[in-house]
C-alpha cells in the first residue's frame, strides 16, 4: 500500500465547524466550503510520523572507529519502534552481558529520524556492571517503508560516567512483517 487511507466526516455547517478525524484538516473534506455534509476517503502521503513504527532487523557496521576495521559487524538483532516515540532493541549480544536497550525517537524530517537509547553493559561473565552504553542513530527510511539506513555512535561509559570507548558506523535495517522469515 503506497499510502495511508484516512476516513473523515464533514458535518453540516461552515468549514470552521468541521471536526477532523485522524489528523485531517477541514480543508481536506469534500463539501466543506459549501457547508454540505459528506463522507470522503483521503489518501495521505505515505510518510507519517508512525511510518517507523514496527519491528526491524538491524545491523551495525563499524566505519571510522579507531582500532576497529571498517566493515566490522558491531551488533545485529531486532528493534521495535513504537508509535509513542519509544523503542526497544534485542541485541545479538549474550544476554548475560546486556542484550536489551531502550530508547526514545523523534522524526526530524520527511523520512528521517533520530534515536537515543541506552543499555546496561556487563563484563563477559555477566557478574560485573561495566556501565551504561548510549547509542544514537540518525536514519532515513526508504520511500517504500521497508528499509532504513543511517549512522550510529555508541559510547560506552563506566559506572562513574567516564567514556571507555566510542564506536561509529552505519546502521541498516529491514522491516519484519507477518510474512517475513529469517
Amino acid at each position: 500500500m503506497t499510502g495511508m487511507l484516512a476516513l473523515g466526516a464533514v458535518f453540516a455547517g461552515s468549514a470552521s465547524a468541521c471536526v477532523p478525524l485522524f489528523g485531517l484538516k477541514p480543508a481536506a473534506y469534500a463539501g466543506a466550503a459549501s457547508g454540505k455534509a459528506s463522507l470522503v476517503f483521503v489518501a495521505e502521503h505515505q510518510q507519517q510520523v508512525n511510518q517507523i513504527a514496527g519491528l526491524w532487523k538491524f545491523t551495525f557496521v563499524s566505519k571510522g572507529s579507531t582500532g576497529i576495521p571498517d566493515g566490522t559487524i558491531i551488533d545485529s538483532g531486532y528493534a521495535t519502534w513504537h508509535n509513542d516515540g519509544t523503542e526497544i532493541m534485542n541485541s545479538g549480544r549474550a544476554p548475560m552481558t546486556g542484550s536489551f536497550c531502550m530508547g526514545v525517537w523523534t522524526q526530524t524530517g520527511d523520512y528521517t529520524y533520530a534515536l537515543n537509547h541506552f543499555a546496561l553493559s556487563w563484563d563477559p561473565t555477566g557478574t560485573m556492571l561495566v556501565g551504561p552504553a548510549n547509542i544514537k542513530e540518525s536514519i532515513t527510511i526508504d520511500y517504500s517503508g521497508t528499509a532504513f539506513s543511517g549512522t550510529f555512535t555508541l559510547i560506552q561509559y563506566d559506572t562513574k560516567g567516564n567514556t571507555l570507548a566510542t564506536v561509529n558506523g552505519t546502521v541498516t535495517a529491514t522491516r519484519i512483517n507477518v510474512d517475513s522469515g529469517v
